[in-house]
């Protein structure tokens, strides 16, 4: 039974070592700082991410994922006018005008954190990181940062959530718990101006032998391996109340094939917005959200999949809630992430 329970320990270990480790988000354009530490400070408050994402409703097991970020600038100085952004009747606040007199912002740091709780099925990977950014202008309308994030992984097998269909010994649902925790890193820059934004990031830069042991397993190492993303968006102004944002996000988890996401957000007013995703090899996802007001933003993406998975699941469902503190500026909407 031993030799049984640990064909099941080195099944989750070999899912670790061929497939993505890190959580999947839909609404990542929402919070790039999920991905990029280099958005540490990016806005003129404190930004404050909470986000839950059930994916493949219908699969037991399946993955439910949990995050908190908060980032902030330091010694930032936005020079413009303190008077508030809040939206008039008919009018859009970040109509044309707005973006031509757009500025870059002045050189400045940003620190923040994210703390993430990803299950699927008896695995638990549990993370907290601590970041930093710093901001220098390149033109008079584009800035550059740069990164760096450190923390902890914690990885968990809860032997007690293993089933079998046949007897086994009682000792196998009775072991507990099987952890690890692990330093980790992260880094990336983001360029970015009134109109666009690209950016580059790299998660788990060190790779990592993660084992699933007990004195009385014999032990099986599976591997942590770095998580590649390139991101990139441009904002065209239809109208002066209506903006389009295509995006694209490429990942690169070795040894899988390059993921492509591609997608398409319309804002209204920089109120209410809408959105649609088509993820290579996956499916489609539908996106809409509302600045509800100078302190809050909620966003909702539904996503259906288009493999195998349909049969047995109802589709992924990912809420986003943002508080914005200390807006002295009283935007409703984010002025550097858009």
């Amino acid at each position: 039974m031993k030799k049984f329970s640990v064909a099941i320990i080195c099944l989750f270990c070999c899912s670790m070592l061929f497939a993505q480790q890190k959580p999947q988000y839909t609404q990542y354009m929402l919070n790039n700082y999920i991905l990029n530490p280099a958005l540490s400070g990016i806005e003129s408050y404190t930004d404050i991410k909470i986000s839950h994402r059930h994916q493949w409703v219908g699969l037991d097991g399946a993955p439910v994922t949990t995050y908190l970020t908060v980032n902030m600038p330091l010694g930032k100085n936005d020079e413009r006018q303190t008077t508030s952004t809040v939206p008039k009747v008919g009018e859009n606040p970040r109509g044309k005008s707005y973006w031509e007199n757009y500025e870059a912002a002045k050189p400045h740091s940003g620190i923040g954190l994210n703390v993430i709780d990803d299950h699927t099925g008896p695995l638990n990977n549990f993370a907290a990181y601590v970041t930093y950014a710093y901001h220098i202008g390149l033109s008079p309308k584009t800035n550059l940062a740069a990164g760096f994030g450190a923390g902890v992984t914690n990885m968990s097998l809860d032997r007690g959530k293993l089933f079998f269909e046949t007897p086994v010994d009682p000792a196998v649902y009775n072991s507990g718990d099987i952890n690890t925790i692990k330093p980790d890193f992260n880094a990336g820059i983001w360029l970015y101006s009134s109109d666009f934004y690209v950016g580059l990031s790299a998660q788990q830069i060190i790779p990592q032998k993660v084992s699933f042991i007990d004195k009385e397993v014999v032990p099986y190492y599976g591997k942590m391996v770095p998580h590649l993303f390139a991101t990139a968006g441009y904002r065209f102004l239809l109208n002066d109340d209506v903006n389009v944002i295509p995006s694209v996000m490429v990942k690169y988890v070795s040894p899988l094939p390059i993921q492509i996401d591609f997608n398409i957000k319309l804002l209204y007013q920089e109120f209410l917005w809408i959105g649609a995703s088509k993820r290579t090899y996956d499916g489609f996802a539908a996106m809409i959200g509302v600045n509800a007001s100078s302190s809050i933003n909620i966003g909702y993406s539904y996503d259906l999949t288009t493999s195998r998975l349909n049969t047995v699941s109802s589709g992924s469902h990912e809420i986003i809630v943002g508080f914005l503190l200390g807006n002295k500026y009283g935007d409703w909407c984010p002025k550097r992430v858009w």
